[in-house]
């Protein structure tokens, strides 16, 4: 019976009556045929013709069919050219070697035409799938690397934006070890316009592309809100939105915020279903525990979501540590889990802060554990003040159309108070005046100042002496969240007046910030020492270092500051 395409065929047999036999009955199959004596002869030929199938005779001179089929399976590397041994040999041990010299099938002696061309067919079937596996194989390598190349490019451009903030200030360590090419587990940093700075670390369900796919609007929001002044609550809101209409069902961001404030000396933190982060105070070594009190971000609803914050004091040189639970959750080979237990021995080891990120590593190594998922940590120092910045606002305009004789008045009540910021609206509405931007960091400081002053001691009434210890400051921030949760009255009032100088020399602004408060003894604040850990007061004397003719007056409830520019020749 013919095959379906016609093969070239081989026949190595020094019996001239049997090559004369063996290419008849090929020949009638349909096949072509190549002949060779000798087992030498079949190598050349093969080298020159290179057949489909190769019939050999065990038994040759020159060159034996053992040797040669060694030599032409090398020669033909990963493409299958299949070798019939021609034997009348009958014992186990000829028939298996040859086998093991490369055979793939034998016809015993004398040859049977019906079993010959069965074999044929049966060693093309072979031959066809040994070149489609290959064909496919390099198909998939193909892709491979298209998809490898993709993803080195996706992640140039992610890296790109997610470490575009201030990742490598002085006072932030990192560690970072992804499972895969993409890092499911996400760290941005930013400054504020005031100077303080946001963190965040995220950890997304699963690892690799799948679960990078929402880091990039993810650090959009981060660092676009961050940039404008929005505070961590807003922040956290409008990421869980986003997240919550883009990612699919069974995806979400378990993830820890933080607002390391220098000039407060204090740390804001919000963690949504990430590891315990640590608090750790240089003077005592004590460690506090920054639990997860909410679900990750994409899961509830705007309605349902949680923004609520905690507020810890910090001293000079206190550090936050936080981790991703690839970390605790390394596993060795009797799938026993590194642990919190381990971590805090690691914490109660450590004799060198500047070391725990190598001491931990050496944990787990001594540990012996393979990463089941991306492995995170980030250790953030409070400093003395705030590190230089290295990104400036940049404008696209010339300031040639900006305004320059206005004025504006907010008046912001009860409701409004409990959950909108306007500083970001009113920084941004201020640096459309050319002449200020190069005091937007000074001017939200002291707008945050005096709008927080207003609101907290004015409208709510809080008493900043609280905050003169840990105790006190906790406190301080419970009663200003369940005040604000009950607020119905009150109101803050914000004046804004731009005016040029004669003769185009420049021009100024005056802030007025009002409050519905009882006042307070602005004097007497203003004389106060300010004591190495006390936590308040010091606002008035911030407002007064950054702006000019800054004075309060009827009894503390009405602020005002103001600044000037001028105009370079």
């Amino acid at each position: 019976m013919q095959a379906q395409e016609p093969l070239t065929v081989l026949i190595a047999e020094d019996s001239a009556a049997d090559r004369l036999l063996l290419s008849t009955i090929v020949r009638r199959q349909g096949h072509q045929v190549l002949t060779a004596a000798n087992g030498a002869e079949a190598v050349e030929t093969f080298k020159l013709q290179h057949p489909d199938l190769v019939l050999m005779d065990a038994l040759m001179p020159v060159m034996d069919g053992f040797e040669a089929a060694r030599q032409i399976k090398a020669l033909a590397g990963e493409t299958l050219v299949p070798i019939i041994f021609l034997t009348s040999l009958t014992e186990s041990e000829a028939l298996v070697r040859c086998l093991e010299a490369g055979g793939d099938d034998f016809l015993a002696k004398p040859y049977n035409q019906v079993i010959l061309a069965a074999k044929i067919k049966a060693m093309d079937r072979l031959r066809r799938l040994q070149a489609t596996v290959l064909q496919q194989r390099d198909l998939i390598a193909r892709h491979h690397d298209y998809l490898l190349n993709e993803q080195r490019v996706a992640k140039a451009v992610f890296d790109k934006v997610a470490h575009s903030g201030c990742l490598n200030a002085p006072n932030i360590r990192y560690l970072q070890s992804p499972y895969a090419l993409f890092n499911g587990d996400l760290l941005l940093a930013a400054y504020t316009p005031a100077g303080d700075m946001h963190v965040m670390l995220g950890d997304f369900t699963g690892h690799g592309l799948p679960a990078a796919v929402g880091a990039m609007p993810l650090a959009e929001v981060f660092y676009g809100m961050t940039a404008k002044g929005y505070g961590l609550a807003e922040t956290l809101r409008e990421m869980n939105a986003k997240l919550k209409r883009i990612l699919p069902v069974d995806m979400f961001c378990c993830a820890t915020l933080l607002c390391l404030s220098f000039q407060s000396r204090s740390v804001e933190v919000w963690n949504g279903g990430m590891p315990d982060g640590y608090l750790h105070r240089m003077a005592t070594g004590e460690r506090v525990p920054l639990p997860s009190a909410h679900l990750p971000l994409g899961i509830l609803s705007a309605e349902a979501f949680d923004d609520r914050t905690d507020v810890y004091p910090m001293a000079i040189d206190d550090r936050v540590f936080l981790l991703s639970d690839g970390v605790i959750d390394t596993g060795d080979g009797n799938d026993q889990l590194f642990g919190v237990e381990r971590l805090q021995q690691v914490f109660a080891a450590n004799r060198q802060a500047d070391r725990l990120f190598e001491d931990i590593e050496q944990a787990l190594r001594d540990f012996g554990g393979e990463a089941r998922d991306d492995v995170s940590m980030v250790e953030v120092s409070l400093l003395a003040s705030a590190p230089a910045q290295t990104l400036a606002p940049v404008y696209s305009d010339s300031g040639q159309s900006s305004p320059l004789d206005w004025s504006v008045s907010f008046e912001f009540r009860g409701a409004t108070l409990k959950r909108f910021n306007p500083l970001p609206y009113l920084l941004q509405l201020l640096l459309e005046v050319h002449g200020l931007r190069a005091q937007s960091g000074a001017l939200y400081s002291v707008l945050a100042e005096l709008y927080s002053n207003a609101l907290e001691h004015g409208v709510l009434g809080l008493d900043s002496s609280l905050k003169r210890d840990a105790a006190g400051f906790a406190l301080y921030y419970q009663q200003r969240n369940e005040r604000l949760e009950a607020l119905q009255d009150g109101f803050v009032r914000v004046h804004l007046q731009v005016q040029p100088q004669p003769r185009g020399a420049g021009g100024g602004l005056l802030i007025r910030v009002e409050d519905s408060g009882k006042g307070f003894d602005v004097a007497g604040v203003m004389q106060r020492p300010l004591e190495g850990l006390r936590l308040s007061g010091r606002g008035v004397g911030l407002v007064r270092q950054l702006g000019r003719n800054a004075r309060w007056t009827d009894e503390g409830r009405s602020a005002s500051v103001e600044f000037f520019w001028e105009i370079q020749a």
